[in-house]
């Protein structure tokens, strides 16, 4: 707006501000408040223009395909969408634009994509019965134009990501069926971190789990489904993603909830130490053995060991985890008699776990134990929907912490948390939140601290030829990979075990066109 006059106001431009104004400030009410509003109102304001369409037309029957398309394409070319249709069959539909509603400032809110997809796919679903909205390409995500595939077909659909939808008592259903389960984790875990907090160590926090993304809500559901079951678990996912939140939201949800939840880092624990730390030794077993020691696995006697960083297990370390999952005990070292354990192991890793066993880095048997049910946990970049809500949650834990009154974050720097791609992740944010409540003034977060200092010439220089390296080879697998599957995204995705949207995101970054790789039909 600030190119614009008063004068060249007009009650689209009036509009779209006041939307994007309206999502910058119940953003800052933080738990997905942002995102209830933007399906509230695209599910309202869908059957109203659907209505409006029917009146002008004369429509009472089921709209048809074409029917459907015209009305579409009407409203957002009405308030400047350029939307055109680019393909139509009985099973999927497929629309595209080059010019998006709200204009260049909709980067700064990629959730109004969902305003999009909730008024697209409600509109289908009431006249077809079912819908599944992919956007594959959207302005918002700094594409450059958007693409949009509404699935008719259930059977096609399900091997397509993107958003189901079938009439609004079923959509209020999901939502209230998943709030539900998202309640009930919050509050087992909750039941544990007060039974814990009444002990001389104080903690000063209850653990909160953020799923406002329809990645983490996935996570969740995967939580409800293995929680009940005794299959050991691993837990993959970057640095400061909360591996070690969902491992105890995991315990949390399991009949073992009443003994104990015991995390240990095994990547903190010196080499020469680790048998001893985790499985105990007895008196006399080396110098300084002075009593018997019990380790971590019989503290979680009854409970749950979570067993970070795996991949630092030493190979002898790897030996004795093998056997207690395979015969439900273990030996001390220096021990002779075989202890019999009952806890259930979750394991975490920020590696990719079977590149190690290929080298021969990690025991091929064991890691089939540990991984009976793997659990991916997807990076902050992965999950942008996630931002408003952990940002709250931050300031109010971190003003709390120092006797502060920052409650939100301005415009600029909510628009500044978005553009960064936080390789720390949900710690990396905390971190920066907290560097910059210290110094801000008032209840607004004015500033966003990214560096603590300035790095050397000679690290900046290392670190930067590290990055080209990487995304010199990461831009020739990419390339080699869509010329083996012939633009075939999704199993790109899953031969680099990371989901589809970030692979279109490397493939924009590299500026690659998938469609110049597939097969082209007359």
């Amino acid at each position: 707006m600030n190119n614009t006059s008063l004068s060249d106001l007009t009650p689209v431009i009036f509009l779209q501000t006041f939307i994007l104004e309206l999502m910058h400030a119940s953003e800052q009410l933080g738990q997905g408040q942002s995102q209830q509003l933007i399906e509230h109102i695209a599910r309202t304001a869908g059957c109203f223009f659907e209505e409006v369409y029917r009146s002008e037309n004369n429509k009472k029957e089921t709209l048809d395909i074409e029917s459907y398309i015209e009305l579409i394409l009407g409203l957002k070319n009405n308030i400047g969408g350029q939307f055109s249709l680019s393909s139509s069959t009985q099973d999927s539909i497929t629309v595209c634009n080059s010019c998006c509603p709200f204009g260049d400032k909709v980067v700064n809110f990629p959730e109004l994509c969902g305003m999009t997809s909730s008024v697209f796919g409600g509109i289908a679903a009431r006249n077809f019965g079912y819908a599944k909205v992919e956007i594959a390409k959207s302005i918002a995500k700094h594409d450059g134009r958007c693409e949009v595939y509404i699935h008719l077909n259930p059977e096609i659909a399900k091997t397509r990501p993107g958003i189901e939808y079938r009439d609004n008592w079923n959509q209020d259903t999901d939502k209230k069926d998943f709030d539900t389960l998202h309640s009930r984790i919050e509050e087992s875990m909750l039941k544990i971190w007060r039974k814990q907090s009444k002990k001389p160590v104080k903690k000063s926090q209850p653990p909160v789990i953020i799923a406002d993304s329809d990645e983490m809500k996935q996570v969740l559901q995967s939580i409800e489904v293995i929680a009940p079951t005794s299959a050991t678990i691993l837990i993959q996912g970057q640095t400061g993603v909360g591996k070690e939140l969902v491992a105890r939201a995991i315990h949390a949800m399991s009949e073992r909830c009443n003994k104990a939840f015991v995390p240990i880092n095994c990547g903190a624990i010196p080499e020469s130490l680790i048998e001893s730390i985790l499985f105990g030794h007895e008196k006399g077993a080396f110098t300084g053995a002075l009593e018997v020691h019990q380790g971590f696995f019989e503290r979680a006697e009854g409970g749950t060991l979570f067993l970070d960083e795996i991949d630092s297990l030493s190979p002898a370390a790897q030996t004795r985890l093998l056997r207690v999952i395979q015969e439900g005990e273990l030996e001390r070292v220096g021990g002779k008699q075989a202890i019999q354990v009952d806890l259930r192991i979750i394991s975490a890793t920020n590696i990719n776990l079977q590149n190690k066993v290929q080298q021969d880095q990690f025991r091929k048997d064991l890691y089939y134990r540990i991984n009976v049910v793997e659990l991916c946990i997807p990076s902050l970049a992965e999950r942008p929907e996630d931002l408003p809500a952990l940002v709250h949650l931050i300031l109010q834990r971190m003003s709390q912490k120092h006797h502060k009154t920052v409650t939100s974050v301005s415009r600029e720097v909510m628009q500044k948390i978005r553009a960064y791609q936080w390789p720390g992740n949900v710690r990396e944010l905390e971190n920066a939140l907290e560097r910059s409540l210290l110094f801000s003034q008032g209840a607004e977060l004015t500033e966003l601290k990214l560096d603590v200092g300035e790095p050397k010439t000679r690290i900046t220089d290392w670190k930067q030829q590290k990055e080209q390296a990487i995304a010199n080879v990461e831009q020739t697998f990419l390339q080699d990979s869509l010329k083996q599957y012939q633009g075939d995204i999704k199993k790109i995705a899953a031969c680099m075990e990371i989901s589809t949207r970030a692979v279109y995101n490397k493939l924009k970054k590299y500026q690659i066109n998938p469609d110049n790789y597939r097969v082209k039909r007359d």
